[in-house]
Formats: structure tokens, C-alpha cells, sequence
């Protein structure tokens, strides 16, 4: 049994959680006891986006390097450490960067979360876009 004690609008509560299975749990709320339900989240399966070069209209053949197809990865890849939607790329390929320099903002759990370069080197690839949404692991950029 697991004991909390909250303060909702100035109201104190002592919430005792007794016994929790699938879909409810028996709690007990200042001495009364209560059955909570709630409905089984809907599982979400990762987006993957696949971009076919031959099926692009003449105009976005012009794209960006991220929306490029995808260069061999090497083991220099920067990595997400949890699924999520890109909110900025904040470098391009060429560039030089330090270990500990932002290269990716990525949106988890409704925050913004800096992905840092993990070493100095020269971005080679760009894997993802703005708004792309990626999972767990997937490689972000590519540094020489």
C-alpha cells in the first residue's frame, strides 16, 4: 500500500492506494473508500516516414539535406535517447561542432528537450526534419 498525502485548493487529503490491477484501483481518500476506473490507453505504434525520391514532384527535388534519403550511418551517429517529434535542427551539413553543442531540439512528454552533440566532429548527415516524429534510438545526425 502506497500512502499520499495532496493539497488541492486547500483542501488536504490523505490517499491511501490499496490495490491497483488493469483498468482500476481501490484507493481509500480520508477514511473512504473508492473504486477508480479508467480506460486502457489506445497504444500508439511509431510513425515512420518513408520518402521516396522518384515519387517527389520536380519542386521539392530541391529539399533540404535532411529530406534527403538517408546517408550510411556510421558509428559517429547522435542518437535520441526517447521517441518524440523534432521541433528544430539547430545545425547543417558541413558544419563544426563541440561536444556539448545543441544539434537537435526534440519535443518528449510535452517538453523541449536539447539533444548535444557527444563529441567534437563535422556534421556529415542529417537524418531527420522539423516534424518528423522518431523513435527511441533513431539516429538524428552523423558527424565525421
Amino acid at each position: 500500500m502506497k500512502e499520499y498525502k495532496y493539497t488541492i485548493d486547500g483542501n488536504c487529503y490523505q490517499v491511501a492506494i490499496n490495490e491497483v490491477s488493469d483498468t482500476t484501483a481501490k484507493v481509500t481518500v480520508n477514511g473512504a473508500e473508492y473504486t477508480v476506473e479508467w480506460e486502457k490507453p489506445v497504444e500508439e505504434k511509431p510513425v515512420v516516414k518513408v520518402q521516396s525520391v522518384a515519387a517527389k514532384p520536380a519542386a521539392a527535388q530541391a529539399a533540404p539535406a535532411a529530406a534527403q534519403p538517408a546517408a550510411p550511418v556510421s558509428g559517429n551517429a547522435i542518437k535520441t535517447p526517447l521517441p518524440g517529434v523534432i521541433i528544430d535542427v539547430k545545425v547543417n551539413v558541413g558544419d563544426t561542432v563541440k561536444k556539448g553543442d545543441t544539434v537537435v531540439v526534440l519535443e518528449a512528454m510535452k517538453m523541449e528537450n536539447n539533444i548535444n552533440a557527444d563529441r567534437d566532429g563535422k556534421v556529415t548527415a542529417i537524418q531527420v526534419a522539423k516534424g518528423d516524429t522518431v523513435a527511441d534510438g533513431a539516429v538524428l545526425v552523423v558527424l565525421e
